[in-house]
């Protein structure tokens, strides 16, 4: 078992406070109206509660670092190589309908890339943590990606565009290529636990589109540190820049990528 580091004490450390919010909040769910308005509104509560507690345990860690984040926007630090990614809340439509599948991503961006990343999953309080150099861990238990090498025995994570998002075709036709090919494809609800189940082996691969850096940031570093291969869908490095990103082990990645580049 790999020592965890200063940085990831730190990290989980947050995330883990930040959770207890999250938990409650998740129990009062079922007792709200279901209406627009009313559970819409706590969650948004809910998500900011988490990303100020977050904010401060990190700061008061590493108090030069800057933040992206989902709902307070950028904060710049004094040290700019360093900065936190964070969404204090990936997967709040399933909090939202009261679905017990939901993360607390938090990424260090050092010198543009990720450096470091903690995807914690507060319901059952699975900890994936990777850092560069140092490999990726649930709950201290070393990763690896799946080693599958056919697609046909393949299972692969996406995300789908709903109301308001750009993409339903272009998203329909990948979909119909990897679904020809594959053993399945899942759409859980979260795209920080989706990289986090790649890096696991759960999934043997991940693709979507129209995504933030801290949906990503965490899972990036989290795929990379567990043997895996993540690109855009062009196959170059932008996936922070692009919102787009395929991830998968070194069998499946190219393939992958191939069947998606052609739609």
């Amino acid at each position: 078992m790999q020592p965890r580091s200063a940085l990831l004490n730190v990290m989980t450390a947050a995330a883990q406070k930040a959770a207890r919010g999250l938990i409650r909040d998740f129990g009062e769910i079922e007792n709200l109206q279901v209406s627009k308005k009313g559970p819409a509104d706590f969650v948004s509560n809910a998500d900011k509660k988490a990303e100020r507690t977050l904010v401060y345990e990190l700061s008061k860690a590493r108090p030069n670092f800057g933040f992206l984040l989902e709902e307070g926007g950028e904060i710049e630090g004094s040290d700019t190589s360093n900065r936190w990614i964070i969404d204090p809340l990936d997967g709040t439509t399933n909090f939202l309908h009261g679905l017990p599948h939901f993360s607390i991503s938090i990424a260090l961006e050092r010198d543009g890339a990720p450096f470091a990343g903690v995807i914690y999953e507060p319901i059952t309080d699975q900890m994936f943590a990777a850092e560069n150099g140092i490999g990726a861990y649930l709950n201290n238990r070393r990763l690896r990606v799946s080693a599958r090498t056919k697609m046909d025995e393949a299972l692969f994570a996406t995300g789908i565009p709903f109301a308001g998002k750009d993409g339903h075709d272009r998203y329909l036709a990948q979909l119909k290529e990897v679904m020809a090919v594959s053993a399945g494809v899942r759409r859980f609800g979260s795209a920080a636990l989706d990289l986090a189940y790649v890096a696991a082996g759960r999934f043997d691969g991940f693709w979507e589109i129209g995504l933030h850096p801290w949906d990503i940031a965490a899972g990036i570093i989290m795929v990379q540190e567990a043997g895996g291969f993540v690109t855009d869908i062009a196959g170059g490095g932008r996936m922070l820049e692009s919102g787009e990103i395929i991830a998968a082990n070194d069998h499946l990645h190219g393939v992958l990528l191939n069947s998606l580049s052609a739609v």
